[in-house]
């Protein structure tokens, strides 16, 4: 669905009715939300993944609100066409409802996203309808959560049992009770994916579940090799930016040490008579560089 109009909500369920893939791309400054529009995509996530990838941090639990609309307002600076979604940080949906509200009021209000993404099942439900009732757009979020990977015990699959995944199952149920527009399905098995995503009459966003969901997301740096070199399974990369910055950088650097940069085309040169007057008469002639 190749268009110049903002993505919305509604438009997201009309390809779900038609059954066209849904792209959704993670960014976390104004270049990568160039690029990813540049490419197509319908949906920008400013993931709280940012704490990982961009701010060096193990997890996305230090992760704090404010930090979370700085970048949503980097992104939503260039961003023109895609909608762009942004991550509740840890802890801020199991709030008082009031306290959710404020936060996410912030990143439509001050950090101008046109929808959030709430991580968890029943015990985030009462924030996201508090958030819905107020006109909040949320994308719901299940299966490995990263935000609770300690009481997860790690990043690992989700659903793989029968208890696991009839308890996912009806997650996603009551959060589309709840009112989510969207959901994402990370790290699960595509067999619960697909039946998920039949349910349920809202798009399905997996990453890590399949080929079954409504469309797919993956993060910017891990899709494209511009990170640390962990890249998870389920990933594919499209580009080594990563290995072409290595290789630019250090080119540069042997040049630098060498005296190769910077020659005289990359150089300002001033008058001729007024680098007679800055040398005591004397024209300089660059000899002594």
């Amino acid at each position: 669905m190749t268009t110049t109009k903002r993505m919305t909500v509604t438009t997201l369920r009309r390809m779900k009715e038609q059954k066209e893939p849904i792209a959704m791309v993670t960014a976390y400054d104004a270049p990568s939300a160039v690029f990813a529009e540049a490419g197509g995509a319908d949906v920008l996530l400013v993931g709280d993944s940012v704490g990982m990838v961009v701010l060096g941090y193990d997890s996305t639990v230090p992760v704090t609100i404010d930090e979370m609309l700085h970048h949503t307002k980097a992104v939503t600076r260039k961003s023109r066409r895609a909608l762009v979604v942004t991550d509740l940080p840890f802890l801020t949906a199991h709030l008082q409802k009031e306290e959710v509200l404020k936060a996410a009021g912030r990143l439509l209000q001050e950090g101008g996203a046109q929808a959030v993404k709430v991580e968890g099942g029943h015990a985030v439900i009462p924030g996201i309808e508090a958030c819905v009732a107020a006109g909040i757009p949320v994308m719901g979020h299940i299966g490995l959560t990263p935000q609770s990977v300690n009481q997860l015990g790690g990043y690992r699959i989700q659903g793989k049992n029968i208890k696991e995944a009839r308890r996912l199952l009806e997650e996603a149920q009551a959060l589309e009770a709840a009112g989510v527009f969207a959901l994402v399905l990370e790290c699960v098995p595509e067999e619960l994916a697909i039946r998920i995503s039949r349910e349920l009459t809202i798009p399905t966003i997996g990453i890590g579940a399949g080929r079954g969901c409504d469309g797919q997301v993956l993060v910017y740096h891990d899709l494209l090799g511009y990170g640390d070199g962990r890249v998870p399974s389920f990933v594919k990369q499209y580009a080594s930016i990563g290995e072409a910055a290595r290789t630019g950088i250090g080119s540069y650097v042997k040049d630098v040490k060498a005296g190769h940069f910077p020659t005289e085309k990359h150089t300002f040169r001033m008058d001729a008579a007024v680098a007679e007057g800055l040398y005591g008469g004397k024209a300089f002639d660059g000899s002594d560089i």
